[in-house]
C-alpha cells in the first residue's frame, strides 16, 4: 500500500483529508508522470453525486491543465464507465471521484490508465514521489502550453449501449427493482433496464449531494427488500455509490450476496463454455459454501487477498473471466476491466433467465455456511508476531481439527487497526462462536494490552 494510495486509490473526508489542495497536486503530478516524450496527456474525469465533487474535479482538472494535459469532463457517472470511456476517447488516464459506499463526507480519487485498468504501482509510486516531495516547479507551462477542458454530452449514451450490447435479448414481462444508491448510476440503471422492456421500479435515485449511500444501496439493502415484496418483483438489484458493486434481493425479499452470484453466474458461465479454463477467482473471504458448491460443478477457486486489486491481478495472470468478492464487488473479464454493478445484475439476469427457475430457487441451490468473527485486540507491534507464536499455532490447529470438512478457520491481521481477526465458519452458529472466542481469547492473553 503507497503512501497516499490505498488498494483503491486515494481517499478521506472531503476539505479535511482530501483537501482541493491535494486533488490539484495529483492531478498536476498525474498528467506530468503521463506526459513522457513531450506528449501532451489526455485525462477524462466522471464522479459520482457526492457534494464535494465539483470542489475536487475543479482541482483535479487545474492540476492536469496547469502540466499541459487535457481533460474531458464526464460529469456524474459510474467508475466503471470511465474505465470504459478511457479506450473510446483515446485517452491516457480515467479518474474517477468518488468514495463508493462510503457516506456523503467521505471522497476519493482513483486512476486507471490508457487501458482500462488501474494504475500499476509503480505509476502511482511516481506519482506520490512528486506530491510528497513538494518540488514540482516547471516554468515552462505558460501560455500556448496549458492544457484546455471539455465536456462530453455523450458519454451516458455510449456507456448505456456498451452495457445493452452485453445482454441478448429482452426482459419483457420481468418486474425488477433498482436501488441506486443516490448514486452515480442513478440515471443508468432506469435507462438499460426500461430500454430492455423490463417493468422497473426505482428507488434512491434522487440524489441531493449528501444523501448518496444514505441507508440505500448495497450496504442497506433494506428498503429494497421491502420493495421488491410490495411490487411482487422477480428480482431486485442494489449498488452502492460508485455502482461497481452488487447486491441482489430474490423475489421472496433475501439478500444474495456476492459468494451466491459468481456461484450462479459461474454456472451459466460453463454451462455456456465460457469460463476459461472452468476457474473462477475469489478472496480468502468468500463464504466455504461457494468452494463446495463450485467444487461439485467441477469448478476450480483461484484465492486472493481482500480487495478487488488482487482479484484483478490474478485474474490477469490466470485468465479467470469471473471473479469477485462477498460484497458484490464482481469482474466479468470477458467484458470489462473493472467491477460493474449494472453490468454483473445483467449477467445475473442472463443466469435467471436461461435457468427457467425463480431466483429464489436459484438461491437456495447454494448453501452458505453461518459465519462467526471475533476481533482480538492487540498492540500494533504484536499484529504479525502473535500468529506465528506456538501455542496460538497450536490452539488454531486444535480447532482446525474440529471443524474439518464442515468448515474452516481464517485469521488475519487488520489492515488499519490494531485487531486480528479471528472468523470461523461450520454448520453450528453457537459451536464456532465458542471456537472463535477461544483462539481470541489466547492471542489477548499473551499480546493484548496488559490492563
Amino acid at each position: 500500500m503507497g503512501r497516499l494510495f490505498g488498494t483503491d486509490g486515494v481517499r478521506g473526508v472531503a476539505n479535511k483529508e482530501l483537501t482541493a489542495s491535494l486533488a490539484y497536486d495529483i492531478g498536476k503530478a498525474a498528467a506530468f508522470v503521463l506526459s513522457e516524450n513531450n506528449k501532451k496527456p489526455l485525462f477524462i474525469i466522471g464522479k459520482d453525486t457526492r457534494i464535494s465533487g465539483d470542489m475536487l474535479e475543479c482541482a483535479l482538472t487545474a492540476g492536469v491543465l496547469s502540466v499541459g494535459g487535457s481533460v474531458i469532463s464526464l460529469g456524474v457517472i459510474p467508475t466503471p464507465a470511465v474505465a470504459n470511456l478511457v479506450k473510446h476517447f483515446n485517452a491516457d488516464a480515467g479518474v474517477v471521484i468518488s468514495a463508493s459506499h462510503n457516506s456523503f463526507e467521505y471522497n476519493g480519487i482513483k486512476i486507471f490508465s490508457g487501458d482500462g485498468f488501474k494504475l500499476d504501482d509503480d505509476t502511482e509510486g511516481r506519482i506520490e514521489d512528486i506530491i510528497l516531495a513538494h518540488e514540482f516547479n516547471h516554468p515552462e507551462f505558460i501560455g500556448e502550453n496549458l492544457g484546455r477542458c471539455s465536456k462530453s454530452e455523450e458519454a451516458l449514451d455510449i456507456y448505456t449501449k456498451f452495457l445493452l450490447g452485453t445482454f441478448e435479448g429482452d426482459l419483457k414481462g420481468v418486474k425488477v427493482v433498482l436501488d441506486t444508491a443516490n448514486g452515480a448510476a442513478y440515471q443508468t440503471a432506469r435507462i438499460v433496464y426500461e430500454a430492455l422492456g423490463a417493468d422497473v421500479t426505482v428507488i434512491a435515485d434522487s440524489p441531493d449531494g449528501i444523501n448518496i449511500n444514505n441507508a440505500c444501496g448495497s450496504t442497506h439493502p433494506e428498503k429494497l427488500q421491502a420493495k421488491v415484496l410490495e411490487t411482487g418483483a422477480d428480482v431486485g438489484f442494489a449498488y452502492d455509490g460508485d455502482a461497481d458493486r452488487l447486491i441482489v434481493v430474490d423475489d421472496r425479499g433475501r439478500v444474495i450476496d456476492g459468494d451466491r452470484v459468481i456461484c450462479i453466474c459461474a454456472d451459466k458461465l460453463q454451462k455456456d463454455g465460457l469460463l476459461y479454463d472452468n476457474k473462477v477467482t475469489a478472496t480468502v473471504m468468500s463464504n466455504i459454501g461457494l468452494h463446495k458448491h463450485l467444487e461439485e460443478k467441477g469448478i476450480s477457486v483461484d484465492v486472493t487477498g481482500v480487495g478487488d486489486r488482487y482479484v484483478l491481478e490474478s485474474m490477469r495472470q490466470t485468465g479467470s473471466v469471473l471473479g469477485g468478492e462477498q460484497s458484490g464487488h464482481m469482474i466479468f473479464l470477458n467484458h470489462t476491466t473493472t467491477g460493474d454493478g449494472v453490468l454483473s445484475s445483467l449477467q445475473f439476469m442472463k443466469a435467471f433467465l436461461s435457468s427457467g427457475k425463480k431466483v429464489s430457487e436459484l438461491r437456495d441451490e447454494i448453501k452458505i455456511f453461518p459465519q462467526a468473527l471475533v476481533n482480538a485486540r492487540v498492540k500494533t507491534e504484536y499484529k504479525k508476531i502473535a500468529l506465528n507464536d506456538a501455542e496460538v499455532k497450536a490452539r488454531i490447529e486444535e480447532v482446525e481439527k474440529k471443524v474439518e470438512g464442515t468448515g474452516r478457520v481464517l485469521i488475519r491481521p487488520s489492515g488499519t487497526e490494531p485487531l486480528i481477526r479471528v472468523m470461523l465458519e461450520g454448520e453450528d452458529v453457537d459451536q464456532i462462536q465458542g471456537y472463535a472466542q477461544y483462539i481470541a481469547d489466547l492471542i489477548v492473553e499473551k499480546f493484548g494490552e496488559k490492563k
